[in-house]
């Protein structure tokens, strides 16, 4: 079985646009919280680098919709790494609506690629993703991207 990092969340009305359903920049918001809390909670390291020279460049990022969320919906963002080169990582996320009754419903799938780069901000640079970052990473890789 594949692993991912969870981040949940609860719908909130200010999430939604006037005709109820949630408006689609939420769901990039959402990827950038949910990588955050897995920095926070596995890689506190790397948030100590990212307050040194250490900057994490977000180059690309989409998602795709299956099902319209409303305000109140149960949330599992779920994180796992897709790729991981020397200095980029690739992230993917699927939304999943968590049912009272323990059902879950994909209604979306999202990726994000980042880059990491260090130096002054008019001189930075590639740098190699943080070992810190690569040992968090590691149990996230889907079985189907293992070489």
């Amino acid at each position: 079985m594949d692993r991912y990092y969870e981040y949940r969340h609860v719908v909130g009305f200010e999430e939604t646009n006037l005709v109820g359903n949630v408006y689609y920049v939420n769901y990039l918001r959402w990827q950038g919280r949910c990588r955050e809390m897995f920095l926070k909670e596995q890689a506190p390291a790397v948030l100590a680098d990212l307050q040194d020279d250490l900057k994490l460049f977000t180059l690309k990022v989409d998602c795709e919709f299956f099902a319209e969320i409303t305000a109140f919906d149960d949330l599992s963002i779920r994180m796992h790494l897709l790729e991981l080169a020397q200095t980029q990582v690739h992230f993917g996320f699927d939304y999943v609506r968590l049912g009272a009754d323990g059902s879950e419903t994909l209604v979306a799938r999202g990726s994000q690629r980042v880059a990491c780069m260090r130096g002054p901000n008019t001189r930075t640079v590639p740098s190699r993703v943080p070992e810190a970052l690569v040992q968090a990473l590691e149990p996230y890789l889907l079985a189907s991207a293992r070489g």
